[in-house]
């Protein structure tokens, strides 16, 4: 029998495609922020889209984040289905009136008579040497605020899938995007930025983590980069005869938590990975919900890893220090099976 060879696209393609294929399904979708047009969003995200549906739909911002999310607001008020671009989610502390008191509250304040069909998305992640205001993820800050959808997926499949399905809700909508995993050519490629991605429109949903990687002695939760550091120390500890079940969150709100309790009754053991601050954080909402609804399936205590309270620094080997990965969860992995 013939196969297909499989389609490889990079996770900035894979968002790009997403954005086009809506625009050409419905007028109502346009896109706006900064260097969205001609430049094609400095991580890739509006990658040829001036060029297929025009400045009309296209729209190139001044630097006023303020402005041109409060504007997608407006639209989305009006029945459009605005993309706004918030460059880095770092740059949300001059516009979080727009995002927080308009966006997340007005369809809760009208009683549901204003829907916000709109997506906010925004880059996010560390590893560059950005430095405190360009790498933060801050996945808990929006999680925790009602009122609006909070999504983060990890892989190119998952990013088109998701994105679609952001367009076409009728809720605000979240959708941050790692930097390491758009795929750019002028950043450090990894294999996990490429990966599979259908041609045609398809639909991922917003609300459901995913078992990646099956297993019975400890579970692993996990998103984006922190997911695929999970999965290469998975695969070393395995040789080690450790079976991990790794789970990627894929969305932050609503959160999942069926899957992972589902998981942990099974292995008795839990580590959640992140990349945002460990204090108030997705570690420590993970392990409420399992200490809520599992906590006597658990054999050992829970094991947090994630970002310490400290600013993220520049200098790389101290941003190298903080972040975590495949190496620093193997050995809490390792601890914790000693417990």
């Amino acid at each position: 029998m013939e196969t297909k060879e499989k389609r490889l696209l990079t996770g900035n393609k894979a968002l790009a495609e997403a954005i086009a294929l809506e625009m050409e399904r419905d007028p109502n979708v346009f896109v706006l922020g900064e260097d969205v047009g001609k430049y094609g969003g400095i991580f890739g995200s509006t990658e040829g889209l001036l060029d297929r549906f025009g400045p009309a739909r296209v729209l190139d911002t001044p630097i006023s984040e303020t402005a041109f999310i409060g504007a997608a607001i407006g639209a989305a008020a009006e029945g459009m289905r605005p993309i706004a671009e918030l460059m880095f989610v770092d740059f949300f502390g001059v516009c979080m009136d727009q995002i927080y008191n308009h966006m997340a509250k007005i369809p809760y304040m009208s009683g549901g008579n204003v829907k916000l069909p709109m997506v906010l998305m925004t880059a996010v992640g560390g590893g560059y040497s950005d430095a405190a205001q360009h790498s933060q993820t801050l996945y808990a800050t929006f999680a925790h605020m009602p009122g609006m959808k909070v999504v983060a997926p990890s892989t190119p499949f998952d990013i088109k899938g998701m994105m679609i399905s952001a367009i076409r809700d009728d809720n605000p909508v979240l959708f941050m995007f790692h930097k390491t995993l758009q795929g750019l050519g002028w950043m450090d490629q990894i294999d996990a930025s490429l990966g599979h991605v259908p041609a045609e429109s398809y639909t991922v949903p917003l609300d459901k983590a995913k078992v990646v990687r099956e297993g019975n002695d400890v579970t692993i939760v996990g998103l984006q980069m922190t997911l695929h550091y999970a999965l290469e120390a998975a695969q070393k500890l395995a040789e080690q005869g450790i079976e991990a079940e790794v789970i990627d969150l894929r969305s932050l709100a609503p959160l999942d938590t069926e899957t992972i309790i589902q998981s942990v009754k099974k292995t008795h053991r839990l580590v959640v990975v992140d990349e945002d601050y460990r204090s108030y954080g997705m570690t420590a909402e993970v392990s409420a919900a399992v200490a809520e609804h599992a906590l006597y399936d658990l054999a050992a205590p829970i094991r947090r890893l994630a970002i310490p309270d400290v600013p993220i620094p520049y200098s790389r080997p101290l941003e190298q220090f903080i972040l975590p990965n495949s190496a620093k969860i193997i050995e809490t992995v390792l601890d914790l099976m000693n417990e």
